[in-house]
C-alpha cells in the first residue's frame, strides 16, 4: 500500500508544476497585453505580428495546464480544499487564454488601420489603459501564488477604474468621428480595441474572485457596478 506521506508529497510536486505554468502562462499574457498596444501606438505592424504569433504558445499552456489539471482529479481524487486549488487552475487557465485573444485581436485590428491617418494621441490613451489591467493582472497572480484574498479583493475593486477609462475613450472617439467623417473607420476599430482592454480587466477580475473563492471556500457575494453592458465578446475574433 502507498505511503500517505509520499502520496501528499507527490500531490503537492503535482500542483507545483502545474502553478508553474499557470505563472509561465501569466508571464505570456502580460507581454501580450503590453506588444499589443505599443504596436499601435507605435504603429509597428511587425510587433502586432509577433503578438499573433504568440497566440499559439498560450493556447497551449491552456491545453497542458488543463489536461495535466483532469489527470490530477482523475488520479488523485482530490477533495475539499485541495479539489478547490485544482478547480481554480482551469479557470485561471480559462481567463488567461481568453485575455491572451483580446490581445490577439488588439494586435489584428492594428494591423487593420496601420496605413490609416493615426489619430491624435488615442494609441497612447489605449496603452495607459491597457498599463491598469496589466498591473492588475500582475497582482491577481501574486494573489493566487501567495494565497492572498486581500490582494485579491484590491484586483477586483480596481476594475471599476478600466471601466471608467473605457466609457472616456468611448465618449473620446464619438468625438473624434462627429469632427471629422474621416476618423470613423479608425476610431470604430479603436473602439473595439478599447472594449478588448475592458473585457481582459473582466478575465482579470474573475481570476481575482477565483483566489477568493481558493482561499475563503466562498466567491464573493455582491456584483461589482459594471458601466458597461454590451456583450462580453463585442468586436472578438478567434
Amino acid at each position: 500500500m502507498p505511503n500517505s506521506d509520499h502520496i501528499v508529497a507527490s500531490f503537492d510536486r503535482d500542483l507545483e508544476g502545474i502553478q508553474a505554468q499557470i505563472m509561465r502562462m501569466g508571464g505570456l499574457v502580460e507581454d501580450a497585453i503590453a506588444k499589443a498596444t505599443q504596436a499601435l501606438e507605435l504603429r509597428d505592424v511587425e510587433l502586432a505580428r509577433e503578438v499573433r504569433a504568440g497566440d499559439k504558445a498560450i493556447d497551449a499552456l491552456e491545453e497542458m495546464v488543463n489536461d495535466e489539471a483532469a489527470r490530477i482529479i482523475a488520479q488523485r481524487q482530490p477533495i475539499a480544499r485541495d479539489l478547490r486549488t485544482v478547480l481554480t487552475v482551469f479557470r485561471v487557465s480559462t481567463n488567461l487564454e481568453r485575455i491572451g485573444d483580446y490581445a490577439k485581436n488588439i494586435a489584428k485590428r492594428t494591423e487593420t488601420i496601420i496605413d490609416q491617418p493615426p489619430v491624435n494621441g488615442t494609441g497612447a490613451s489605449l496603452r495607459r489603459m491597457a498599463r491598469q489591467v496589466e498591473l492588475m493582472l500582475k497582482d491577481a497572480l501574486d494573489a493566487y501564488i501567495q494565497r492572498d484574498a486581500g490582494l485579491a479583493a484590491d484586483v477586483r475593486a480596481r476594475d471599476i477604474d478600466v471601466d471608467q477609462m473605457y466609457s472616456a475613450l468611448f465618449r473620446e472617439y464619438l468625438t473624434f468621428m462627429m469632427e471629422d467623417p474621416r476618423n470613423i473607420t479608425t476610431c470604430m476599430h479603436l473602439h473595439f480595441m478599447a472594449k478588448n482592454i475592458e473585457r481582459m480587466g473582466d478575465h482579470v477580475t474573475s481570476i481575482a474572485e477565483q483566489v477568493i473563492y481558493l482561499v475563503t471556500g466562498d466567491l464573493p457575494d455582491e456584483d461589482r457596478p459594471k458601466q458597461d453592458r454590451t456583450p462580453h465578446d463585442a468586436g472578438v475574433t478567434k
